[in-house]
């Protein structure tokens, strides 16, 4: 089950900046101008020896008032639901607002831990005047400095005491889910290769309420699907349906082996696609991209090519995904896309002998040896797989600091070459001897 923290708030309180130190990213971008976060932005971070998902509840640019008012309160409706843990975060500067004060009546209800977030709290002074958010009722107030970093560790430390533990899953088979953007066809393909029947299927009921778990055996193939169909309809302001799908796509991804990201062909792969797949990445899932409304597309000998090129140049530098074309509409290529998953769920727990490992590893780092730095060479000695649940790998050699990310890229890319890991997120560390 994945812990996710939502940061809430009204525009310009500081929650990109909080997001960017929390994830160690500069993805939100910041500015002074309130309603500068349009796009969704969620990273994975870790504090001690927890990992969770950190999501940035967006600011709005809108003409009128209310309708800015009620999106992000719809906002704040949807991460109550979906969220672990909620930071409601607050401006020291301005004090208590007429949204805030909204936005703390919605949270009073909420059953979620809540955790009020002072920003921008930089002096002694400020801190005594951060004390008039005691007001809302909400318990106990975090002073921070997003801009800083002062005072980011002991909200931390507050917050993950009310993570769910990860329970260890008893099911051995393979979990697939189908992730992409809302009305790429997710439902229409689960349909397709569910069909009518449906005593074949048995729903199990999930760890969480949202996310459902079938159970797939047919046609020589058993796995689970995890799937996280059921957008709600009633939705005023239309950009919260993207927010609520991306809280339910983090949720399934984080559940699943093997992520099968849908992109539709018609629009291509777009900027939120890229996002998720990053995400699977750093959760090292393994990935398959399935480009679905294939039948729509007018095609000659090069449409393919030409689309693979163009998908995989978006998602450097991790480019050895399967890409599969299908139409969910037309049934077509819907049972290569599972045997494809089902491929990079083996790749994903294959392991490498060690003998093997250095019989065609360590001839290739001799006769590539890394950068020498400062006049001093590299050896590498021996190399071993780490035994984890996504291929990783120890190199054992002399001056581990001084191998460069270029090197390592290229050690993966070797890696790929001699082991088939199409579709899985290797690790590489370069160890002292």
């Amino acid at each position: 089950m994945s812990n996710i923290i939502a940061i809430v708030g009204r525009p310009n309180v500081g929650k990109s900046t909080l997001f960017n130190r929390l994830t160690e990213s500069r993805k939100a971008i910041v500015d002074d101008f309130s309603g500068v976060t349009r796009d969704r932005h969620y990273g994975v971070a870790e504090w001690t020896d927890k990992n969770f998902t950190v999501i940035d509840t967006g600011g709005y640019v809108a003409h009128s008032e209310d309708v800015f008012e009620a999106a992000i309160r719809e906002q704040v409706v949807i991460a109550i639901e979906e969220a672990t843990v909620l930071l409601f975060m607050v401006d020291v500067t301005t004090g208590i607002t007429h949204l805030d004060d909204e936005i703390a009546a919605l949270l009073r209800r909420s059953k979620k831990p809540v955790f009020i977030v002072v920003n921008k709290v930089d002096n002694t002074a400020l801190e005594n005047e951060a004390a008039v958010f005691y007001s809302f009722g909400l318990g106990e107030i975090y002073s921070i400095s997003s801009m800083t970093g002062s005072g980011t560790g002991d909200l931390l430390d507050d917050v993950i005491k009310h993570f769910e533990d990860e329970a260890e899953d008893q099911n051995t088979l393979p979990k697939l889910t189908i992730v992409g953007r809302p009305n790429v066809g997710k439902s229409s393909l689960i349909n397709a290769l569910i069909g009518k029947e449906r005593n074949i299927v048995t729903p199990i009921a999930g760890t969480t309420r949202d996310s459902i778990h079938i159970h797939y055996n047919q046609f020589g193939h058993e796995f689970m699907f995890i799937d996280t169909a059921g957008l709600r309809k009633k939705t005023k302001v239309k950009e919260n349906i993207e927010f609520y799908s991306v809280m339910r796509t983090i949720k399934a991804l984080e559940e699943a082996d093997v992520v099968l990201l849908m992109v539709d062909a018609v629009e291509g792969l777009e900027s939120q696609d890229v996002n998720i797949f990053h995400l699977a990445e750093k959760n090292k899932k393994g990935i398959v991209i399935l480009v679905n409304k294939w039948d729509l597309i007018e095609k000659n000998n090069q449409t393919v090519k030409v689309f693979e090129e163009q998908i995989r140049t978006k998602l450097q530098p991790f480019t050895d995904v399967p890409i599969v074309f299908v139409s969910a509409l037309n049934k077509q290529r819907i049972f290569q896309a599972i045997e494809t998953a089902l491929e990079v769920f083996k790749n994903r727990a294959k392991k490498v002998p060690t003998s093997k490992l250095n019989d065609v590893m360590l001839p290739i780092i001799e006769n590539y040896p890394p950068p020498s730095n400062k006049g001093k060479f590299i050896k590498v000695k021996y190399a071993t797989q780490i035994n984890a649940t996504s291929p990783m790998f120890a190199f054992f050699c002399n001056l581990p600091q001084y191998i460069k990310e270029p090197y390592k890229r290229f050690i993966e890319n070797k890696l790929r070459e001699h082991f088939d890991f199409k579709g899985v997120p290797i690790q590489i560390y370069f160890r002292q001897k």
